[in-house]
């Protein structure tokens, strides 16, 4: 006996399967021509003002220069020094949350404050930064300032991206190694972090990310100066005035400087580039150490 009651359910779960499919590749479509779209339009007007002078000199009038080497240091500084601060403060919460706590209202607490506080727009923490960092503790318009105050931004982001790594890591591996006698830490130190890299380092990356195209905190807090650190004076460039390649470019936008604007976006667009690729490239690299 034929059941044609099955055989139809059977027919119309194939064709909604079909039509699925068909939506998300029509999706995913959208998605690259969005980004083809984006980055073809940003090249194609920004590409002009990249030249060699464009890089390595900063905008003078009597000179008679336009250039973005001052910002693209203070960028470098900025990623530097808040990398410095977050990366193991983040590290260490999530280690801290995923091993050494104990289930309850405190870690939830934690956690809740730190998904709060991915959550709060950029232009509060600038605001929070410049009373904060710049005027109670005196560091005014400054590298510092808007350092310390990115710190908060990217902490949620590298604690959480650590704290699913380091879940991803199987609890044979946890048990295997205090079973054979190592103290706790040694098996965290050994064998979770190494385990847990790749997703670690995506977390940092990303941050990176977030760090580079944030432009609303900084004017706040880094402020807009565009000079070269002068001989001898590295470390003191840290207290002064720095705008970074996001900041600039919102500045030359407001003064209808396009063509300078778009230069910057190209510039920031290689970057971001650069960053997704190191992305992919050290996490395939851990993830073929660790298999081997």
């Amino acid at each position: 006996m034929i059941d044609h009651h099955g055989s139809i359910m059977v027919e119309n779960k194939r064709t909604s399967d079909k039509v699925i499919y068909i939506l998300i590749y029509i999706s995913a479509a959208i998605s690259v021509l969005l980004l083809a779209g984006i980055i073809c339009y940003v090249f194609i007007k920004g590409i002009g003002a990249v030249n060699w002078e464009f890089l390595t000199s900063v905008t003078s009038v009597l000179k008679g220069t336009t250039g973005i080497a001052g910002n693209i240091v203070n960028t470098l500084y900025i990623i530097l020094i808040t990398l410095l601060i977050a990366t193991p403060v983040g590290i260490g919460s999530a280690i801290y949350l995923n091993e050494y706590a104990k289930p309850g209202k405190l870690v939830r607490l934690i956690e809740f404050t730190t998904e709060t506080l991915a959550g709060i727009p950029s232009i509060l923490f600038g605001l929070f930064g410049m009373v904060f960092f710049g005027t109670t503790l005196g560091f005014g318009y400054s590298i510092l300032t808007g350092s310390l105050t990115l710190t908060l931004m990217i902490l949620p982001l590298i604690t959480r991206n650590t704290q699913e790594a380091l879940k991803t890591v199987p609890k044979s591996y946890r048990s295997g190694a205090l079973g054979i006698g190592a103290t706790k830490w040694y098996m965290i130190r050994t064998i979770l972090l190494p385990s847990a890299m790749p997703g670690i380092i995506t977390g940092v990356i990303l941050a990176i990310g977030r760090i580079v195209g944030e432009s609303a905190a900084l004017l706040f807090t880094a402020g807009s100066g565009y000079y070269l650190p002068k001989s001898g004076q590295m470390f003191s460039k840290v207290f002064e005035s720095g705008g970074t390649l996001s900041v600039q470019l919102y500045l030359s936008m407001s003064k209808g400087q396009y063509e300078i604007a778009f230069g910057i976006a190209t510039v920031l667009l290689i970057i971001v580039l650069i960053i997704n690729f190191m992305t992919k490239l050290l996490t395939r690299k851990f993830d073929v150490s660790r298999k081997k």
